[in-house]
This record gives C-alpha cells, sequence and structure tokens, in this order.
C-alpha cells in the first residue's frame, strides 16, 4: 500500500466491512458498492494484478470497466476472476456503439457485464439538438440490441447535456426520446452538481431510469453551472469532505431504484482517498 500511516490500512478497511453481503455498505449507501477502475488508470496502466490486488484489498467485490489495458477482454476477465472480482457494468467508446455495436456487446459477454454503457457524447463546441438527436439513434438501437443480448444498456452523465432546450434541456430530450425499458442512465452526481443540477432534482424527475450512480464529492468553492464536462482532476475529494449533500443524494437513490453504486475517484490521490470515502460510507450518520 503506498497511503499515509494516518490513513485506513487495507486490513482497517477490511475490518470495518466484514460481515456486508456485497462486501460493502454502510447507513448511507445500501445498494451494492463497487469502484470504476478509471480510478486507479495510472496504476492500472502499468500493473493490473497488482492494483487489482489493492481494489480486493479495500474490500471491493464489484468493479465497473473502462477499457483492459492492453489485455484481451479474455485475459482481463481471467485476471479479474483471479482477484474475486465481478464486473457489473463496463464504458465503451460512443463510435464503437454507432458503428459496430455488435463486437462491443461480444467483448461484454466475454467481460461478464450485466450493464453495457456510453460516457461520452463527441461533439464540436456546444452540446446542441443535432447530436442529441443523432445520440438518440445510436442509444436506442443499442438499447435494442443489448436487450437481445439480455443486457442493459446505459448512458453516463457528463453535465454539457443540460443545454437549455425548449422548455427543458437537452438532458430532458435525451431521457424523454429513448426507450425507457431499454435505455438506462447512470448519474454522476459530480457532473450533475458541476453542471448546476441537483442530484436529487433528477433522481425524483425520471425515477426508473436510474440504474447505476458514480459516486464522487466536489470540493468545496468548486465552480458550478458549467456545461463543460471538464473540471480539475483535484477538484474530487473523499466524501464528506466536500460540498455535495451526499445523505439527500443517497436517500433519494435508494427511493428511486438505483441498482449499483460506483466510487469513482478521479484525483491523482485516489489511492489515499479512497479508504476515507469507505470510511465516510460507514461511519456518516
Amino acid at each position: 500500500m503506498r497511503f499515509p500511516i494516518q490513513l485506513l490500512t487495507v486490513c482497517g478497511v477490511a475490518a470495518l466491512l466484514a460481515g456486508c453481503e456485497t462486501g460493502l455498505g454502510g447507513r448511507l449507501c445500501k445498494g451494492p458498492l463497487g469502484l470504476q477502475l478509471y480510478s486507479v488508470r495510472a496504476q492500472m496502466a502499468t500493473n493490473v494484478p497488482g492494483t487489482l490486488d489493492e481494489v480486493k484489498g479495500w474490500g471491493f467485490k464489484y468493479v465497473e470497466l473502462a477499457g483492459t489495458y492492453h489485455m484481451t477482454p479474455a485475459a482481463f476477465k481471467a485476471q479479474l476472476d483471479a482477484h474475486g472480482l465481478t464486473a457489473v457494468s463496463g464504458h465503451f467508446a460512443f463510435d464503437r456503439w454507432r458503428d459496430d455495436p455488435e463486437a462491443v456487446l461480444k467483448e461484454a459477454e466475454v467481460e461478464g457485464l450485466q450493464y453495457v454503457g456510453c460516457a461520452w457524447i463527441p461533439h464540436q463546441g456546444a452540446f446542441d439538438e443535432v447530436v442529441a438527436r443523432q445520440a438518440i439513434a445510436v442509444f436506442n438501437k443499442a438499447g435494442a440490441l443489448a436487450a437481445e443480448h439480455h443486457k442493459t444498456f446505459f448512458y453516463h452523465t457528463h453535465g454539457y447535456e443540460f443545454q437549455p432546450f425548449e422548455n427543458g434541456t437537452l438532458f430532458d430530450l435525451l431521457v424523454k426520446e429513448t426507450n425507457p425499458d431499454q435505455v438506462k442512465f447512470e448519474m454522476d452526481i459530480f457532473w450533475i452538481a458541476h453542471a448546476g443540477q441537483n442530484p436529487v432534482t433528477l433522481l425524483e424527475k425520471y425515477p426508473g431510469r436510474w440504474d447505476l450512480m458514480h459516486l464522487k464529492d466536489m470540493k468545496k468553492g468548486t465552480e458550478t453551472g458549467l456545461l463543460t464536462g471538464s473540471s480539475d482532476v483535484k477538484n474530487d475529494v473523499p466524501f464528506g469532505a466536500g460540498q455535495l449533500d451526499l445523505p439527500a443524494i443517497f436517500r433519494a437513490a435508494d427511493q428511486v431504484g438505483v441498482k449499483y453504486y460506483f466510487i469513482e475517484d478521479e484525483s491523482p490521490i485516489s489511492e489515499q482517498q479512497i479508504p476515507q470515502s469507505l470510511r465516510y460510507l460507514r461511519e456518516a450518520k
């Protein structure tokens, strides 16, 4: 382990998490909790087995994928299996969903994924209606094909989708024009707040559409109301140290039926911050 001695040790984390059915949990987050492996992308790029040892040592059972780090899907799946980790979901590039969704679904089958998604819609300048409607067509096709493969397609929010449109936003258009049974959403609470939106309000506005959630806290004083989908990664801070109302978000997420939660800490010190976030989930009231 590379985090300072004053932070939780692996053994300390394991002790906190022992006895929970999912390997994690707590007073706030009542659903299965995993880690988006993008959180440790630098480490994964050079040492997949060692990094997965670390992830397992933190107590995680579930993970979400964002690539396989120059390994074949089968080889990467074997590494996950060897470490007792289950990949529930994965992100795949928009261009792949547009051009060859069947290939994506074959890869997801090898990896054993239940959820298959997209985390970014390419666009130049401000996100607009033309691009949104193109994405809607791609997502509806992907959702139908995923259903045929007994998987669920989802789109991960990034904040730029909240450009004003008619009496709402382009995000409202994405939700309303996609098949509610075949296209779900992954709320990233950081990016929702970064765009000046309220995660609780959106959870309650579209119940039944939010199957997945990315958890991260936002550094106090971070500017919001931006529609860029871009922020300094150092604005990701441990749970409870930032400006998001996590208890309220967890209550709303539980009420609308979020199925899986994933910590995603994009900061350069994620290895230090993830154990702190886990402690917060266990101890916060």
